[in-house]
């Protein structure tokens, strides 16, 4: 029979013919027929099985073996015997190798047949070893596919006890060699269907042998936290963990955690390779094994992992996020590892770029559940830009990508922070060093946060940017000294000429913090700008002093040593150079020459028309709100107050309140009050006018102090209505007796004595004498607090280049006291004016390291944006008027300057010194990422602005006054 069917079937006879010959040779089955035509039978149909020419013997083989089989089942058992099988499982059949799937499929076949025979038992320890041998070799996954299929129909052929454990731990190390080279979605199928069978497989012996489970599971942790760079385990082991019971989280992972043979390296390994499986297809429960194990490092405080993961892995997490397949696991893994980083705003800002992409996408892609998807990542969004707030030129767009979107409310945005927070919102993870990336395209530098520095940050940039005032620090000669004024002109140096992204104003925090503030705690920007100025004031007043009192020393080095000596007084370090810090001439200091003005304040008697007047110095004005305006806001009331309030009567100039009444005198006798009329007005206009809006007041019925989140219109261009008596704007406080020395005291509060009081009396028609001079402002910068009182939030600030030429050119003009006000009444004609306009780009935002262009748009609108970040420090610059006399530029080497002054020798050295070292730190960074698959270095992220801080003192006098320089605490805006 046998040699009928091999001539059958290679013969040239049509197959219509060859298969009704091939039906009676397997109705011929039926019949008795000897052993020895049975295992030539079973050698010939093996033989067309595995070797066929084509499809229809390997059909024929299959079909007359599967029939002799079934009649004569003794007969075939004893020809597929042990040795049979060793040789095709070892050495193959003929050209076939013994790894070919073919072989596994005949021995799969082949048992099949003898499901029910006793030679499969016998069988099976043979199998067990071969089966685990072959595993031992790392075969394909389509081999492993074969052989899981062969063990899952006969589990008799698994191996058993410690052979089992060995084999589920080869099994699970093979997994991490099945790479996936499919490049088609057929071929993709059809691994992750090969993949799910081995899977299943497995599963299958842990529920048979729980025995099994806990050594397969740390195998793949061995795996995975592995740090040999020439080995990349492959994803597919992510689909075993949706056989892992959950039941077993909470110990695996505290055990996982707490052991200390693990090191920090291997575990951050470990958890990025878990969150990559977040990409493999149809495995369920990934993201809740991520999550546990992110919330059991967090309880064991091993936040160096937690950042280092979080920050290389949140952009990939989010990329997951375009694929509906594994959409909705990567969402959970996210919001988690967003809403837990709360120390710095840098990992959400990794995908912010992202966002209005993504949401686009959602709303168009046309999917059932994109629309829920969409509502869960807006959601998300807002509790990040709550959590972050203070960056309106990154949220802006994504505001108006999902305005038409429900946004949860404060409560639950806290609740949803609370829950996820796996760090407390202290300084312990600042190390005040930032992430080597390149300079800003704006070629501005930004300020390292140094712990709640924001407040010096935004105070620093401002008084950079304004350009006179730089320029004039910047041609001090201030070298071998150690003044604080030495150490701003080194921070402004560094500012204009660093290659850093961000430079670390370490240095010069310590030497301007005053006494009472708290390291670490949020402080007012307003009182530590009057500090600073303060300081800065008084240090070159003692200064002059010195220089005037001290007897001229011949050689140089007597005058280092008189100027060392004078140095251990109980004031400000004195500079080791003997040239004067003050300008020649008038004898005030640089802080008074660019931000000193003067007010009067009078009280005229409008009965016997005697005026009493007192005119004082200041560096700012405190503008108060309207009590019918203003509102107290709490937490819940951000959103109530959005339009701008307008201005308010009675301001600097023209302002007046009649008083009048009786007084008793004695027992039954009456004496009128005379009636009397106060005015402030300002005699001296500064040449940086700062600008205070007291936003922080006490709320007396729930004894706590809140903010005033009034929207106030910010001008561009303003008016300062100056009164003059016949003189000139600087005449004032030149051609006082009391200039000088003694006038820079008087800049003190706690020197109430030292007002100067003028007290004459005149007629009324004295007045006449006075004309108005409406002197033009240039906004230059403005400081922005976030938050919703003066202990916490955020400061940022928006600043411009401008000097006394950017803007219009003013004429005098005579107004009547009562038509003029610092307000923003009339500024609208003077923003329509021939000003010169500045494109967007002039405008820079500054928020501590980050630092990016916008536009005047945005800074006026930002309010309206987000209600909680309000305006609270405005500088103006004076512009040019006709027939006024202008500050003039300094003076370097004999010449006036209108540019920027040369760097001095000092200042370029320390420079170019910090320029290499930043320069070496980039190559060593650039040999760490080289090294990274390595090393796997854990080192601490920058906190970026980690302002939300537990609250801090603000001074003596609280936020929105008191502290520093002589100031007029209630003139209304």
């Amino acid at each position: 029979m046998d040699k009928i069917l091999e001539a059958l079937v290679s013969s040239s006879h049509p197959l219509t013919v060859k298969r009704a010959i091939v039906k009676k040779v397997m109705e011929a089955a039926e019949k008795e027929v000897t052993e020895e035509q049975c295992q030539a039978l079973y050698h010939l149909t093996t033989r067309l099985i595995l070797q066929g020419e084509d499809a229809f013997q390997r059909q024929v083989g299959l079909q007359v073996q599967e029939a002799y089989a079934r009649y004569h089942r003794d007969e075939f058992a004893r020809f597929f015997s042990k040795e049979f099988v060793l040789g095709l499982l070892q050495q193959g059949y003929g050209s076939l190798d013994c790894r070919d799937p073919a072989i596994l499929d005949f021995l799969h076949s082949s048992l099949r047949l003898l499901i029910s025979c006793p030679a499969v038992l016998e069988l099976a320890p043979l199998l067990q070893t071969e089966v685990l041998r072959i595993i031992c070799e790392r075969p394909e996954p389509a081999t492993c596919a074969k052989l899981a299929t062969i063990l899952t129909d006969f589990p008799q052929c698994v191996p058993r006890e410690k052979a089992g454990v060995l084999f589920c731990q080869q099994l699970v190390r093979t997994f991490a060699y099945f790479n996936c080279p499919a490049t088609e979605e057929r071929e993709l199928r059809e691994y992750v269907t090969q993949v799910t069978r081995v899977s299943v497989l497995l599963q299958g012996i842990w529920k048979a042998e729980p025995a099994t489970l806990l050594p397969s599971l740390q195998e793949v942790f061995a795996i995975i936290s592995s740090t040999d760079p020439s080995f990349e385990p492959s994803i597919a082991l992510a689909s075993l963990v949706q056989h892992i019971p959950l039941q077993m989280i909470t110990v695996l992972i505290k055990s996982l955690t707490t052991d200390q043979n693990v090191k920090d390296a291997s575990m951050t390994q470990a958890l990025c390779r878990m969150i990559d499986w977040l990409s493999w297809p149809l495995a369920n429960h990934v993201d809740t094994w991520v999550i546990a194990l992110l919330k059991g490092l967090a309880a064991v405080q091993k936040f160096t992992i937690l950042i280092d993961v979080t920050l290389l892995k949140i952009e990939q997490v989010f990329n997951r996020l375009w694929y509906p397949i594994v959409r909705q696991g990567a969402l959970v893994v996210l919001s988690h590892m967003l809403l837990s980083f709360q120390h710095s705003p840098e990992a959400f800002h990794l995908v912010v770029p992202q966002i209005v992409p993504l949401v686009k996408s959602l709303k168009n892609d046309g999917l059932p559940n994109s629309k829920t998807f969409l509502l869960q990542f807006a959601e998300l969004v807002h509790c990040m830009m709550y959590q972050y707030s203070g960056f309106p030129d990154l949220y802006d767009s994504i505001l108006e990508s999902i305005k038409e979107l429900p946004k949860p409310n404060e409560e639950k945005i806290k609740f949803f922070l609370n829950q996820s927070a796996w760090t407390s919102q202290s300084n312990s993870f600042a190390s005040g060093l930032l992430k080597i990336t390149g300079k800003s395209e704006t070629g501005k530098t930004g300020l390292v946060n140094l712990g709640n520095t924001c407040y010096m940050n935004s105070i620093i940039q401002i008084l950079f940017m304004a350009t006179d005032f730089r320029r004039h620090v910047m041609s001090l000669h201030l070298n071998g000294s150690n003044t604080l004024m030495k150490k701003l002109q080194l921070l402004f140096a560094f500012l204009a000429h660093t290659q850093r992204a961000a430079y670390s104003p370490r240095s010069f925090l310590e030497g301007s913090r005053p006494p009472w503030f708290t390291a670490g705690s949020q402080q007012d920007c307003s009182e530590y700008l009057r500090f600073l100025l303060d300081r800065l004031h008084e240090e070159e007043k003692t200064l002059s002093a010195f220089q005037v009192t001290s007897p001229k020393p011949e050689p140089a080095t007597t005058s280092a040593e008189t100027l060392n000596n004078a140095a251990s007084q109980p004031v400000a370090d004195m500079p080791l150079h003997p040239e004067p810090v003050a300008a020649k001439g008038d004898g005030r200091t640089l802080v008074e020459r660019m931000f000193g003005g003067r007010l009067s304040t009078a009280i005229r008697c409008l009965q016997c028309h005697s005026l009493s007047e007192k005119e004082e110095p200041f560096t700012d004005l405190s503008l108060a709100f309207c009590p019918s305006m203003s509102k107290c806001h709490g937490p819940n009331d951000e959103h109530k107050s959005s339009s701008s309030v307008g201005p308010c009567q009675g301001a600097v100039n023209g302002g007046s309140e009649s008083s009048e009444g009786s007084v008793k005198e004695g027992a039954g006798t009456r004496m009128e009050r005379p009636v009397v009329e106060p005015t402030l007005s300002v005699v001296a206009a500064p040449e940086y006018l700062i600008l205070t809006l007291l936003r922080f007041s006490y709320d007396a019925t729930c004894h706590v102090r809140r903010k005033i989140l009034d929207n106030v219109g910010i001008p561009l261009h303003m008016s300062l209505p100056l009164r003059q008596h016949g003189i000139s704007v600087t005449s004032s406080s030149s051609d006082s007796p009391e200039s000088g020395e003694n006038l820079a005291k008087k800049l003190k509060p706690s020197q109430k004595e030292d007002g100067m009081t003028e007290n004459r009396t005149n007629s009324e028609s004295n007045d006449s004498d006075s004309e108005m001079l409406s002197v033009p402002y240039v906004l230059s910068s403005v400081v922005v607090h976030s938050g919703m009182s003066s202990e916490s939030g955020h400061y940022y600030s928006y600043g411009r280049n401008v000097s006394n030429t950017d803007g219009y050119v003013a004429h005098p003009s005579s107004k009547s006291l009562e038509s003029s006000s610092l307000s923003e009444s009339s500024t609208a004609s003077q923003e329509e004016m021939g000003c010169a306009d500045h494109k967007s780009t002039d405008w820079f935002l500054f928020n501590d390291s980050r630092v990016t262009f916008t536009n005047s748009e945005s800074l006026r609108n930002v309010t309206g944006r987000f209600p909680k970040d309000t305006a609270y420090v405005l500088i103006y610059r004076k512009q040019e008027v006709s027939g006024q006399p202008s500050n003039p530029g300094p003076v370097v080497n004999g010449s006036r300057l209108s540019g920027e002054p040369p760097l001095q020798k000092e200042l370029m050295d320390a420079i170019t010194k910090d320029n290499k070292l930043f320069l070496q730190e980039q190559e060593l960074n650039a040999r760490a990422r080289a090294l990274q698959a390595t090393s796997a270095s854990c080192s601490f992220r920058p906190n970026g602005s980690d302002d939300n801080e537990p609250p801090g003192s603000c001074g003596p006098s609280g936020g929105g006054g008191g502290g520093g320089f002589n100031t007029i605490s209630r003139l209304v805006f």
